[in-house]
This record gives structure tokens, C-alpha cells and sequence, in this order.
């Protein structure tokens, strides 16, 4: 059973720590989005984390549309309304608005884990 994550209080930490916390909700996001969205072509949180620090920030931009990808596959596994936010991310991490993109994908994997927690199943493949 997955928690919910706050919003408000991840940004402060991130803040506050001169983005390290950033770093560990970036590992956070990309985890519970795939493990919500059963994808297992995308790389581990950590792993993700160590190829945008390897290309110097190119790896973020495709992990920006491919977390896009993968939300809207884990919102279709739950029977929510789908919703592509690929290239919104994207944009957001080119213009160096990442942070925002954060915010915006916590909000959409919250929304699916309160339909897990409510015991909603996956939809079978």
C-alpha cells in the first residue's frame, strides 16, 4: 500500500536542502511510476538519477516525457481518465521548470494511489 506523498512539503524540503531532497523525490517519482505503471523498460530511480548526472541533464529530459508516458499508462491500469502529459514535462524540464513537472506528476500518482488505497484492482492486460 502506497502513500500518498505532500506536495507542498516535498518543494519546502527541496528548497530547504538546496535540492537534495530533489534528488530523492526524483528516485521516489520515477519508482512508484513505474512499479504503478508496470513498465519495465525504465530504469530504476537511482539508475535514472546516475544517467541525467552521466549526460549532464539530457537523460532528465527524455525521463520528463517518458514519466509522462508512464503516468498515463498507470492512470489507464486504474480506470482513471488518461491523460498525456508527455511533452508538458518535457517543456518544463527544457525551460528549467523541473521542479514544477515534479509537482505535476506527484499530483497525478497521488491521485492514482488514492484509488489503490481505495481498493480499486489494475485492470488485467
Amino acid at each position: 500500500m502506497k502513500q500518498e506523498k505532500n506536495i507542498v512539503m516535498n518543494v519546502i524540503l527541496s528548497i530547504v536542502t538546496c535540492g537534495i531532497f530533489a534528488i530523492i523525490w526524483f528516485v521516489t517519482l520515477t519508482d512508484d511510476a513505474k512499479e504503478l505503471s508496470r513498465d519495465e523498460g525504465m530504469q530504476s530511480g537511482v539508475l535514472a538519477v546516475i544517467l541525467t548526472i552521466v549526460t549532464c541533464g539530457i537523460y532528465g529530459i527524455y525521463w520528463a516525457y517518458k514519466m509522462g508516458k508512464m503516468i498515463e499508462q498507470a492512470q489507464k491500469n486504474y480506470g482513471l481518465p488518461a491523460k498525456d502529459n508527455s511533452i508538458m514535462y518535457l517543456v518544463l524540464e527544457v525551460v528549467g521548470l523541473g521542479i514544477v513537472a515534479y509537482c505535476l506528476m506527484q499530483n497525478d500518482l497521488n491521485e492514482i494511489i488514492r484509488t489503490t488505497n481505495a481498493g480499486q484492482a489494475p485492470a488485467t492486460m
